[in-house]
């Protein structure tokens, strides 16, 4: 890779492969979600609070059911994500289900270029920062599109988990940011034994990294948690040791595996 462009294609088609998976896959139960069914979980449930009236950015939307599900909650939202299929699938799951959800295909740190509003609330969560190789610039993103003392919440898979080979056995990887990851995948976490392989670009962020993005870039830490379990089995070798949580098995309850943040933007930041 010689630009910050060939990563953005490259993961683009490897989120454009992925979807026919995820759109038949158990793990996002599309026909369940059709029919009411919430895709949002009890940790960023408690974190968002009510939001009936607010306006949402949610960024990295994938193919929009957290979006969708916001605004079944009273929100009015628009869902950003880098897949053009994502997008796609996700304007027409909003028509389905009458959902007023808007949603832009863009980088993320293109989205200036897109929109130029302010919001209540900027949201992203499971499996986003780890597909983005700046996070000064992915903060200067959050705090330029916050409202003044509008709220950031942010749900994410902790740097821990990503420092093991894929059956969690061995330290594979280094707990800091060292640059790109180039890997190639058979299946996807949705289905593992999908008929599909993709390639992918990712770079690891610790706790400090992130923290120190979003305090330099006008945010206020209100609250920092960290958790013992998944709500989703999208690892190898999981137990579900209560309904809808999971951890690794032979790991138990003996490191991390998600940590929230809510935040608030607190100053003015020029726009990236």
């Amino acid at each position: 890779m010689n630009t910050e462009r060939d990563y953005i294609e490259i993961n683009r088609h490897s989120w454009n492969n992925r979807m026919d998976t995820h759109l038949k896959s158990e793990f996002y139960d599309l026909n369940g979600f059709l029919n009411g069914k919430t895709s949002l979980n009890d940790i960023e449930l408690r974190l968002l609070g009510d939001i009936k009236g607010k306006t949402i950015l949610h960024l990295q939307c994938h193919f929009g059911q957290d979006s969708i599900s916001l605004s079944r909650l009273g929100a009015d939202v628009t869902g950003i994500d880098l897949s053009d299929k994502a997008i796609e699938s996700a304007k027409q799951i909003a028509k389905n289900t009458n959902s007023n959800a808007k949603f832009i295909c863009c980088d993320i740190y293109d989205l200036h270029t897109y929109l130029d509003t302010t919001f209540d609330i900027v949201f992203t969560s499971y499996g986003t920062i780890s597909w983005l190789p700046d996070l000064d610039k992915w903060a200067k993103i959050i705090s330029s599109f916050l409202k003044q003392n509008g709220q950031f919440v942010f749900v994410e898979f902790h740097p821990v988990v990503w420092m093991f080979d894929d059956n969690f056995e061995n330290i594979s990887y280094r707990y800091f940011n060292s640059g790109a990851i180039l890997e190639t995948e058979s299946g996807t976490y949705a289905d593992k034994n999908a008929d599909i392989r993709q390639s992918y670009v990712i770079w690891n962020h610790g706790i400090g990294e992130v923290l120190n993005s979003l305090i330099n870039n006008g945010l206020e830490i209100k609250s920092f948690d960290e958790f013992d379990y998944s709500p989703y089995n999208c690892f190898n070798k999981t137990v579900e040791f209560e309904p809808g949580k999971y951890r690794i098995d032979h790991l138990g309850d003996k490191i991390p595996i998600l940590y929230s943040i809510s935040a608030t933007r607190k100053k003015i930041v020029n726009k990236p």
